[in-house]
């Protein structure tokens, strides 16, 4: 089938508004008409990013209505409203038989090569073939995914929302729920406060904290993350953020702390503002280049956990569900993280606006097709 798509064609430059060819889902594959998808920093991240295989189209957060299945599609049939999880998993290694589905490997290699998991593509201009973005390739009228990847969620579910809960809703939600394991009544930290570090302190609230600390360098987001649930906020450029929770803490620092920067020093902040016993989750990407430093002295006697979190420690077909059915009931805020809604000709404003440090970043630009 034909369909208009946004193609990157070369790195750094506009994406090309085009028309290419989809062919039919395969077996275990599922076609999808895409209805709404979020433009994230990632997409733009790959865009500048010498590894990622051209032509392709990117996108990685879509919503959308099952129209085809491939042979032995069992979990979704036509008419069914998805999210699109862009980590599809085996389900029978040693890490999905443990339920920890987010730590799979099978996925990584097509995803690098910019394939579908039988290393093969669906996408093709002019009889050339076009590489797929991590498996889902969301800027785009319809696309081909792995059945593991289409999650069913309420017919009441709107589709720019729904398509925002597939990466950072569920990565933040998921590191104070799922990775962290917050408590009712406990105090928790998050650095960051972006698409990530919003939602992981809404999951922070929705788990029962009753203290939740925003750290960031912007005073505009800090703000933000009190209609989200934060209870206070601390400057890090202003303050000693280690100090400042332990202040907030009664001396002790924070039960929980989540750092979702993607920046050495201030996990380092986040590890030495948590208190004896506490767990320090590290959900952002580092630079492979800087290395963390910890104190050493008496480390083994605070007994704290220090623990990275790849996607939150979500499992796609138990979160999601769960978020949308949250934001049904009005618990979870998703309608504040739709920044805009534009058509898919006008993505490359919306990447024009990561270059603008003063636009807000805590959300996102949607792209819509068709309406709701």
């Amino acid at each position: 089938m034909k369909m208009k798509a946004a193609v990157m064609t070369e790195i750094g430059k506009p994406l090309a508004i085009t028309e290419v060819e989809l062919a039919p889902p395969q077996a275990n594959e599922v076609l999808v008409k895409i209805k709404a998808t979020g433009v994230c920093h990632s997409d733009y991240n790959a865009l500048f990013d010498e590894t990622t295989p051209i032509p392709t189209i990117l996108g990685h957060e879509g919503a959308g209505i099952v129209v085809e299945v491939g042979p032995n599609v069992k979990t979704v049939k036509p008419g069914d409203k998805v999210a699109l999880s862009w980590v599809p998993f085996c389900g029978t290694c040693e890490f999905c038989q443990t339920g920890k589905v987010n730590l799979c490997e099978s996925a990584f290699g097509p995803m690098f090569a910019g394939t579908l998991l039988d290393g093969t593509t669906r996408l093709s201009k002019d009889g050339k073939q076009v590489y797929h973005n991590s498996l889902l390739s969301t800027f785009a009228e319809y696309t081909v995914v792995p059945e593991m990847s289409c999650v069913k969620l309420p017919d009441d579910m709107p589709f720019a929302q729904a398509s925002l809960i597939g990466c950072g809703v569920a990565t933040g939600y998921g590191a104070a729920v799922r990775a962290a394991e917050v408590r009712p009544g406990s105090t928790v930290a998050v650095f960051g406060i972006g698409g990530v570090g919003v939602n992981a302190i809404q999951g922070a609230r929705i788990a029962g904290a009753s203290k939740i600390i925003a750290c960031d360098l912007k005073d505009q987001n800090l703000e933000i993350a009190k209609k989200f649930g934060a209870t206070h906020t601390v400057n890090v450029g202003e303050v000693n953020a280690a100090e400042a929770l332990k202040e907030l803490t009664g001396g002790f620092g924070v039960h929980y702390a989540i750092d979702c920067t993607g920046n050495t020093h201030a996990a380092s902040s986040a590890w030495q503002g948590t208190r004896k016993g506490g767990t320090t989750v590290v959900i952002g990407a580092f630079n492979p280049k800087k290395e963390l430093a910890l104190p050493a002295g008496g480390f083994h006697r605070v007994g704290k956990i220090l623990k990275g979190s790849f996607y939150g420690d979500v499992h796609p077909f138990r979160d999601f569900p769960i978020i949308a059915q949250l934001y049904l009931e009005g618990k979870f805020q998703l309608d504040e993280l739709v920044l805009s809604r534009i058509q898919l000709d006008e993505i490359n404003q919306a990447f024009d606006s990561f270059h603008d440090h003063s636009c807000a970043n805590v959300g996102r630009t949607v792209i819509e097709f068709g309406g709701k």
